[in-house]
């Protein structure tokens, strides 16, 4: 879609030159930004041009660049020792988007659009991923990813902030992954997306597309089927839309939450 208001885009080379003013919005991959009108939107700050490398591994953590595109994670090659790896594969196939879009769309766009079903918001908030948040004082902010996200379209990022990355802890690649998705229709948006990551250190549940924003579940070890039914249960904030209804959303949502349970279950010592 053209974006009739735009007046001005500004390619910043520097973060002295990133100063986000009212009316500007920042753009990296925009495959979202230009899929439908902007109402208010004046300027266009393309990040692309602060050049940030894909990804950074480090001792202890990988970072992903806000500006890593989809296509360029799943080129990726992991460490031997990462066995979550195989969820990158899945949420991006989640966004049922063609490998032309991966070429475009981007990681940290995914996440900022605020979207229920935003797959790499899934993958980032099982991988206990922590988003870098560049503040317009000239410093910077750190913010879970599953915390970034308050509900739909809405983020705790302030007008003038910029997503910079995000560090996933090692500790997080190295768990085993589960992965659960559901739509109304073979190719439709995502009315469910159950994930589960699991290791000694314990076990965890997110749900998402189903919930306005990501739903977290932590526990010490692989949780007792009832267990798991009275933390789901304690949650009533399903989401409603024409990809499913809340009763729908909550009843498939437990259904994959169960399921992947029972895959931890099987595959480690002693539940809890």
């Amino acid at each position: 879609m053209d974006l009739v208001t735009v007046r001005t885009v500004r390619t910043p080379t520097r973060r002295d030159d990133l100063a986000l003013t009212a009316g500007d919005r920042p753009l990296a991959g925009g495959t979202w930004l230009f899929s439908e009108e902007q109402p208010g939107l004046t300027g266009l700050v393309d990040l692309t041009a602060l050049g940030w490398p894909d990804v950074d591994r480090a001792p202890g953590s990988l970072t992903i660049a806000a500006t890593c595109t989809i296509a360029a994670l799943l080129r990726l090659r992991p460490e031997p020792e990462w066995s979550a790896w195989p969820l990158v594969d899945r949420c991006a196939n989640a966004l049922l988007a063609s490998f032309k879009v991966w070429n475009s769309a981007t990681v940290g766009g995914n996440v900022a659009v605020g979207l229920p079903a935003g797959a790499m918001t899934a993958l980032l908030s099982t991988l206990d991923a922590t988003a870098v948040v560049w503040t317009s004082d000239g410093g910077e902010r750190r913010v879970p990813v599953a915390e970034l996200v308050l509900g739909v379209r809405t983020l705790d990022l302030g007008t003038d902030e910029v997503i910079r990355s995000f560090e996933v802890p090692e500790a997080a690649l190295t768990a085993t992954t589960g992965f659960r998705r559901v739509s109304l229709s073979p190719h439709g948006r995502s009315g469910s997306l159950v994930t589960a990551r699991w290791s000694s250190a314990g076990f965890v549940l997110v749900v998402t597309a189903a919930t306005p924003r990501p739903l977290v579940l932590r526990f010490p070890s692989v949780p007792r089927a009832e267990v798991l039914a009275e933390a789901l249960s304690a949650h009533d904030d399903w989401y409603d839309d024409p990809h499913g209804s809340p009763a729908w959303r909550r009843a498939v949502s437990t259904r994959f939450a169960h399921e992947l349970r029972d895959e931890a279950a099987r595959t480690t010592a002693v539940a809890a």
